[in-house]
Order: structure tokens, then sequence, then C-alpha cells
């Protein structure tokens, strides 16, 4: 049996062989037509090469495109604070408010800035962390200190929004500077307990400047040992405000002491320090230590920041130490190499360039700000537009008129836009030179560049050029600032439409009133009261009432979509207050923050935080004549708009229901007739 297996399967392997044997021998007919999978040329393999690169450098990978799975909110900790806005959210739509706080800022219009970020919180795009401490650092610089306070509270308390440290610097700093050291301290210590990030050096140097200030030297040294005990570095301004505190007491020894305590704990020493003493010592009249204070900074030779340098200018400059001044410029100008260092900036000419002008030495004023390095690797300084500012100032100041449109023409020819001071420097300029043709080309340039004209400047500007004959001019031009947004204030109208009317220009001024009605700016009752009476002699007292009772339909501002509340981490709830009437937005002149105030200070990182019932009133935020915004203007009684159908209604309107107002009415009819049946 084995073997019979055996010759059966010898004999299977053999026809195999054959069979393979016969079909190599036989050629298969589609081999020369078939192509195999390589290229047929070494450009084609490149070629398909080159394709998956960029199909790999185009398609992301999946990981990129797969959304990432939603934690749910469960998961989320309601006690975990919320942390505030990186620089990552100023992007969009935010960073377009934030840009246009911060120009409404430099036009030096507080008031439409504050009511543009307070008015933003209850629209779709809400104002970032950074443009809430941008308005209320503008207060503060401005000393409108209840309004900065009243500010802080309404963004940081009603409204949600959680601060950083840069806002709690700001309200520090602000109550120090209104003498509320204690209500300082209590805000320290609420962020050290309930904030989650710590306090910063800037901080401390608002704290012990002023405790100083308050005559409370000794918990200002206490202050300077629980920042080096929490772990913070030696600060050279926190330890010159008590070197400072000390040596106007008279206390050189402790002075000496802080000073030698500085040099041992702080790596980079700026020279802040060596200033003060000099200064001290020129108020005691003794020159010689002063001197020798400063030559031994410069024997260290420090690489010492624009800011130090520039105070030790101002340091030699008043004590008559000009040469020293003049060398010290010099050297900076040296050593000025961006971008490896930077040793001047705009203030460092500012300073020089003044000095030139107090010792009428105009010519070397404008050398000296367009002068650079003598050192091989040195580099000239880029001239910023503060710089400009400043000659141009001192030049208008002495009637060098054609200097400073030199410098205004150089200015617009580089890489720069004149900004607000520099205009209003040219007009004002030319206005006391009685330069009428010249103040309203600069004027026309400036609307047409976008910048904010402020109503106090407009209407002493409009003022003084109708009374030369240029109301037809005044019209055009604030025509143009209506057609951008944030609208010219009411009381700019009102100045030109009034100068319209004395000198006849009936229909110009009804065409102006046409404008502030459409735009929804407000009418004031002075003004409708003026308009009336003047319409009236000229036998026209029938147009006014019916151009203000007349619809517009042309001009509707923009209304964002109904915003639904905030879902945030812990709880929080959206901003309370009173519901807004126009498109969102918070009446003008309303007093923020009075309730929360008034009680515990709950901001979103949480912990409460009681203000001192002697801290004085609350904070309100001023009441002056609202800038315009459109339709938002119709939220205050005291401007007058002309109704609308949008603001019209003639019957009860119940949102709760879906059907219309009459056939719910008759609906309940119905039901009343058959409960009586």
């Amino acid at each position: 049996m084995p073997l019979y297996r055996l010759l059966l399967r010898s004999l299977r392997r053999l026809s195999t062989l054959q069979d393979v044997a016969v079909c190599d021998s036989r050629p298969f007919p589609f081999t020369a037509q078939s192509r195999s999978f390589a290229f047929s040329s070494a450009e084609e393999a490149a070629a398909e090469r080159r394709r998956r690169k960029r199909r790999l450098r185009i398609e992301p990978p999946l990981n990129a495109i797969r959304p990432p799975p939603h934690q749910s909110a469960a998961s989320r900790d309601p006690n975990a604070p919320r942390l505030p806005d990186s620089t990552s959210a100023l992007v969009g739509p935010r960073l377009s408010l934030h840009n246009r706080v911060q120009s409404l800022i430099r036009a030096g219009d507080l008031d439409a800035a504050s009511a543009v970020a307070r008015h933003s919180v209850f629209s779709v795009t809400r104002p970032t962390v950074f443009t809430c401490n941008a308005i209320i650092a503008a207060m503060y610089r401005a000393k409108r200190y209840q309004e900065a306070i009243a500010l802080f509270h309404f963004f940081f308390n009603q409204s949600n929004i959680v601060p950083n440290i840069v806002s709690y610097n700001n309200l520090i700093n602000t109550h120090c500077d209104e003498g509320n050291v204690d209500v300082a301290i209590q805000i320290y210590r609420h962020v050290i307990a309930n904030a989650p990030f710590s306090p910063s050096p800037v901080s401390y140097r608002h704290l012990t400047k002023g405790l100083i200030d308050a005559g409370r030297i000794g918990e200002a040294v206490d202050l300077l040992r629980e920042m080096l005990t929490k772990g913070h570095g030696a600060d050279s301004l926190v330890y010159n405000n008590l070197i400072s505190g000390f040596l106007n007491l008279g206390n050189l020894d402790k002075a000496n002491e802080l000073f030698d305590e500085l040099k041992e704990r702080c790596l980079v020493y700026d020279g802040v320090v060596n200033a003060t003493y000099m200064e001290w010592y020129f108020k005691q009249g003794r020159d010689k230590e002063a001197m020798e204070s400063y030559k031994s900074l410069l024997d260290r030779e420090f690489r010492m920041t624009p800011a130090t340098c520039n105070l030790l200018l101002e340091v030699l400059f008043k004590y008559g130490k000009s040469t020293e001044a003049w060398a010290l410029f010099h050297q900076m100008l040296d050593n000025h190499t961006p971008p490896n260092f930077q040793a001047v900036n705009s203030d460092t000419f500012n300073i020089m360039v003044n000095e030139c002008f107090k010792l009428g030495k105009f010519g070397e004023a404008l050398a000296t700000f367009k002068k650079v390095g003598t050192r091989a690797n040195s580099k000239p300084f880029a001239m910023d537009v503060a710089g400009y500012n400043n000659i141009i100032a001192r030049f208008c100041e002495n009637g060098m008129l054609s200097e400073a449109e030199t410098l205004f023409e150089e200015l617009c020819s580089k890489s720069l836009s004149p900004d607000v001071p520099t205009h209003r420097t040219l007009i004002e300029a030319y206005l006391k030179m009685e330069r009428i043709d010249d103040t309203l080309r600069v004027f026309h340039r400036m609307v047409d560049a976008g910048l904010r004209v402020v109503a106090s400047f407009g209407n002493r500007v409009f003022d003084e050029l109708i009374k030369n004959g240029k109301a037809i001019d005044c019209a055009q031009i604030l025509s143009k600032m209506g057609e951008k947004d944030p609208k010219p204030d009411p009381t700019c109208y009102e100045v030109v439409i009034k100068g319209l009317c004395s000198n006849g220009l009936l229909d110009k001024s009804q065409e102006l009133l046409n404008e502030v009605i459409r735009y929804g700016v407000g009418l004031t009752s002075p003004l409708q009261t003026y308009l009336m009476e003047t319409f009236q002699k000229a036998g026209r007292e029938e147009e006014i009432p019916r151009l203000l009772n007349m619809n517009r339909f042309g001009y509707r501002p923009p209304t964002p979509p109904p915003r639904s509340p905030p879902q945030t981490a812990g709880g929080h709830s959206p901003p309370s207050g009173p519901p807004p009437r126009i498109a969102g937005h918070q009446p003008y002149g309303t007093p923020y923050g009075h309730r929360q105030m008034a009680g515990h200070y709950s901001p979103s990182s949480g912990g409460q935080y009681q203000p001192l019932s002697g801290s004085g009133a609350t904070p309100q935020i001023s009441r002056s004549t609202p800038p315009s915004y459109g339709a938002a203007n119709q939220m205050s009684p005291h401007y007058y708009t002309a109704p609308g159908p949008y603001l019209q209604t003639t019957e009860p309107h119940h949102p709760s229901s879906g059907a219309p107002s009459h056939i719910e009415s008759h609906q309940h009819q119905q039901h009343l007739e058959v409960m009586n049946k």
C-alpha cells in the first residue's frame, strides 16, 4: 500500500512538469502590447513624485480635520476659577473693536471710547480684557478716577468679564492716587486669596508708592519683604520708591542700606536709583556728591535703557549740567544699534529738542532732531509720530509755521500717518494766525483720514470758520464726518446748523437736519426750538414739523442678532442689569456698577471683596453729552428723534405666544362665551 502511493505521487509530479514546459514553449500573444506599472521616463516619475508631495502639503493629516472630542459638562470643575483672555482672543471683530476704542482714546474722546466699549458688552462682539484695560487706563491718565473705578466694576463685576493682573493694577493705582491706600491693599489681598495669578512687580510699585505718599513707609518696607518672601525678584523701581522715601525723610543710612541690598539681589541694574540720589544731592546743594554718583554709574558701563537715560538727562538739564547731558546724549546715539540694542527713543529726542527751544536755538533743535551716532556700528533712530508731533508743536508755538509744514510733509511722505494731535496742532496754529484757507485744508485732510474730531475741538473750529464766512465748508465737512461711525456729536450739528441759519442758508441747514434725523444722531431741544422760530420768521414754519415727523427708511443702523447667554464654567450668570432699549445697548449715562459696588465685590475669579465704607461715594460714569452711534442715541430721553415704524406699536405684543394678539383675544372671547353657556 505505501509503494502504490509513492508511485502515484511520482506520476503526478511528472505530469505537472510536462504541462509547465508546454506552457513555457508557447509565446503569449499579449506580452508585446502590455505595459508594466513602472513609469515610461524619468521625467514622468519625477512629475508623479512632485504631485504626491504637493498633495501631502495641501491635505492636512486626519487628526487635524477630525473634530476634538467634546468634553461633557459633568467633567468640568464648577469651582475652578475662570482664566482671563489671552492674546489669541484679540482677533477678528474683537480686534476691530479694540482698534476702534484705541483710536478714540488717541483722539482724546474718552466719553465716546467708554460708550463704545460699554455698548459692546451687550452685543455679539464682546470686548476682551485688553479693551477694558485700555479705556480704564485712559480714564486714570486723564485723572477721572471715579469713572475708572466704575468702569472696572461694570466690566469685571456686572458684565462677567474675567480681569487679569493689569486690570487689578489699574484699580490699585487709581485708589492709591485717590488716597485710598487701604482699599488698594484690600484689593491686593483679594488677588492673593482668590485670583488664579499672583501680583506682579508693578503691583508692588503702585502699593509702595501709595504707602510712602500716605506717610506709611514702615508698611511699605514690610510689603517689600513680603514681595521677596513670595519669590519675586528684586525690582529696582520698588527699591527706588523706598530709597526716595527715606531720602526725603533725611534718613540717608537706611537709603544706603537698601541700595546695598539692591546691588546684592538685583541681577541686572538699570541705574534708576542713581538718578534718585543725584536729584536728592542737587536739592541739598551737594553738587559734588551728585556728580560723583553720576560718574560712578558711568564707570560701570551699564547698558542703560532709554527710560533710565532719559531720567538722567532731565536731572542734568534741571540742575544746569548741560555739558554732561549732551555728552550722555551722544553716547546714547553711539550705543543705538537696533535690533541688538535700542539706546534711544522718541522721548530722548523730545527732551533734547525742548531744551534747544527753551534756549531759543531753533536751528540746533532741527539738527538735533535728525542727529545720528558717530560710531561705526551705530544706526539712525527711526522717528515715530510722537517725535514729529513734539517738534511740530514747538515750531507752531514759536510762530514758525513754514518749518512745521515742512516737517508735516516729511511725516506724510514716510510710512507714518499723522494722528489727531498732529492735525490739531496745525489747525490751532492756523487759526491763531488767521489763515482760514489753510485751516480748512488741514481740517478736510483730518476728516478724510478718518480721524475722530472731538466735540470740544470741533465746535471751536466750526465756530471760528463760521465767523469767517465758511459756513458752507463747515456743512460739507460735517456731512463727511456723518458718513462714518461713530457719528459726530449732536452739539457739532447744533453749531453748524445755527451758523447756516444765521447766514440765511435755510435750505442747507434743512439738508443737514435731514442727515441728523436720518442717521439717528439726535436733535437737542434748544436746537429744535431755534429751528422752529427761525423757519417761522421766514414763513416756512410747517417744514420743520413735517421733517421731524417723517419716517425715514433710507438709513438703518445695523442691529446685531440676538445672542444666547454664554455658557461659562463655574455656573457664572450672564451680565445682569436693565434690559437694553435699542440694539441691545445700555442707555448712555446709566450709573453702571451702582448696585454691586454697594455690596460685596465678587469678580469672575471668585472670592468676595468688601470695599471700605469710608472710601467715598459710589463712583458713577459721567453723564456728559453722549456721542452718537446711529440709532443708539435714541436711548437718551434728552434728544428728539423722528419716530419710525420700528418704534411704533398699535397693540400689545405677547412674545410668549405664537399667535398674534388679535387672534388670542378672539379665542379668549370664544372661550368666555362657551363658559357662559
